[in-house]
């Protein structure tokens, strides 16, 4: 089974579904703060009436936060888990009324053009060509100047670095209530399942997908956050 098959696969198990709202906030350092930043970075440029694509909308978390911060925004959040988008559904509530929810990947979104778009803890399940090819078609979607914030696994990739810094994301679960154990089975899982890249990798496929000015706001242990943006119409005046 490919690695993005079985991430899918995982994401529609009922039970790892029902647990997947206290997850991020034990594994990721800073998860609500990174959340909040995507928001803040956004509103930079996205207007009050603003239409936002999320891109790995699952469970909704994001989504919740974004439209709580601004009651004007729109949003299409787009993920390929059925059960994913449902519980996306319940976290929202009567929020889920301002998204129109797409189940499938990047080339099922609506061509836009959006104001703005996230892609949070999702790119680090997509091969190099893959990804490429998502942050493409991102920026596609996009109207000039327009911001995409994304998250996820990325840090140095020689066997010593690897080894080190998933040691490091293990410990931190660890003292965040997973069970050694459990901690144990995620660091295997990511290093030998997920097609990591280091975080110089990543700036660079931002800039070949046609993204500039790209900044990294955030680290936390192996997860690393840029804000990147489309070409402006003024860029050549």
């Amino acid at each position: 089974m490919s690695t993005l098959k079985f991430i899918v696969s995982s994401f529609s198990d009922p039970e790892t579904v029902a647990r997947y709202a206290e997850g991020p906030a034990r594994q990721v350092p800073g998860f609500h703060a990174l959340q909040q930043m995507a928001a803040l970075l956004l509103a930079e440029f996205v207007p009050e009436d603003g239409h936002v694509l999320v891109l790995g909308a699952g469970g909704g978390l994001e989504l919740k936060l974004f439209a709580e911060k601004k009651p004007g925004w729109r949003f299409v959040g787009v993920d390929p888990s059925a059960q994913m988008l449902k519980l996306a559904h319940v976290t929202l509530g009567s929020l889920a009324t301002r998204v129109d929810f797409v189940e499938g990947y990047i080339d099922t979104a609506p061509d836009g053009p959006f104001d703005g778009a996230t892609c949070l803890l999702t790119l680090h399940f997509l091969s190099s060509h893959d990804r490429l090819h998502t942050l493409k078609q991102l920026r596609r979607r996009l109207k000039p100047g327009a911001p995409l914030v994304v998250a996820h696994h990325s840090f140095p990739q020689s066997e010593h670095e690897k080894v080190r810094w998933l040691n490091r994301y293990a410990a931190y679960a660890v003292a965040s209530g997973i069970s050694m154990v459990n901690a144990k089975n995620a660091i295997d899982a990511i290093g030998a399942r997920l097609p990591l890249l280091s975080p110089e990798q990543e700036a660079a496929l931002l800039q070949e997908a046609g993204f500039e000015s790209i900044e990294l706001f955030y680290a936390g242990l192996t997860f690393k956050g840029w804000v990147a943006y489309t070409p402006s119409r003024n860029a050549n005046v």
